[in-house]
């Protein structure tokens, strides 16, 4: 019986001596993280009272008389002696004046609109009506002359009907000997930039400047052409620059093509979008992709002297 309840009592101090240990290393635990928070919290509060005093030195006000900063609550050893606060004045200094002479420079104010330096240059003189002197009835003669204002004069566009006449020459001698042939000659007319269009190369120029630089479309470009004094429509515009970039800039592409395919280094960019009427057959909802070729002047290539002059070309397929 002893022996049996003296077992039963040892689990129990077990346990106990196990909770003990664990509440004296929780105790332990604690102070330390107590010591750390005491340190923490010091650490902050210096931080923080320096970050004070450089914000007030940097933000605070300021002054040449002010030759000590110091902090807030400690006063200072030589403000209240005046005899650091004044500088010292000796024979030599009393009677030394020195003179300063700020010279300012006069900013010419600069215009916000000018022409360039290449601009045809139109003089208008400007003489008096009556150039006989009042006093003497004699005749007054110049003495001086003055620019008083510029002004920037545009001469708009305007559309001309140029027509190519071919005129024929007949040898009347010839015409009259039936022995001869008749000799006939006839000035030939040249070639238009689009055949069995009245597109002018100036017109064609216009239409892709402001398609392509002005960035303006077709469909209010007829309307700028109708106030010229041309009618046509969008699809016309849209075939003009069509039939120019094949029949006249294509060789052109080719050829910065060839130089490009030359490089040792190219850039690619890809683009795409969608076109809804192609001429390929293909849905409009299918990506038309549009690629931009770029190289650098440093790289290796064939022709390396002429293709520094084209360093960019679009490719689409």
């Amino acid at each position: 019986m002893v022996n049996t309840s003296s077992n039963n009592k040892n689990p129990y101090g077990k346990l106990i001596r196990l909770l003990e240990e664990q509440l004296a290393h929780s105790n332990q635990q604690n102070k330390d993280l107590s010591k750390k928070l005491d340190q923490s919290t010091k650490q902050i509060e210096a931080l923080t009272e320096q970050i004070r005093h450089l914000t007030k030195l940097l933000y605070g006000s300021k002054s040449e008389k002010s030759k000590y900063n110091v902090p807030d609550g400690q006063g200072s050893l030589f403000d209240d002696d005046p005899a650091f606060s004044e500088p010292e004045h000796t024979e030599e200094q009393s009677q030394q004046t020195i003179s300063y002479t700020v010279v300012r420079k006069v900013k010419s104010k600069k215009r916000n609109d000018s022409l360039h330096d290449g601009i045809e240059v139109e003089a208008i003189h400007h003489h008096p009506k009556n150039t006989i002197c009042d006093c003497c009835q004699g005749q007054m003669i110049e003495i001086g002359s003055t620019l008083v204002r510029e002004e920037a004069k545009f001469i708009p566009a305007k559309m001309m009907k140029v027509q190519h006449i071919e005129h024929a020459y007949e040898c009347k001698d010839c015409k009259v000997d039936s022995s001869q042939p008749a000799q006939i000659k006839r000035g030939k007319a040249p070639q238009p930039a689009i055949q069995r269009s009245i597109a002018s190369p100036s017109v064609l120029a216009k239409v892709i400047y402001d398609k392509f630089a002005q960035y303006l479309p077709l469909y209010r470009q007829v309307k700028e052409w109708n106030r010229y004094g041309l009618n046509t429509n969008d699809k016309n515009l849209s075939n003009w620059v069509i039939r120019v970039a094949h029949d006249w800039l294509l060789p052109v592409y080719e050829r910065m093509k060839e130089l490009m395919m030359a490089k040792s280094v190219l850039h690619v960019d890809e683009t795409y979008g969608q076109i809804i009427n192609r001429s390929d057959g293909k849905s409009g909802k299918a990506n038309a992709y549009n690629w931009v070729f770029r190289s650098v002047c440093q790289a290796k290539g064939n022709n390396d002297s002429l293709s520094k002059r084209i360093i960019s070309s679009s490719i689409c397929p």
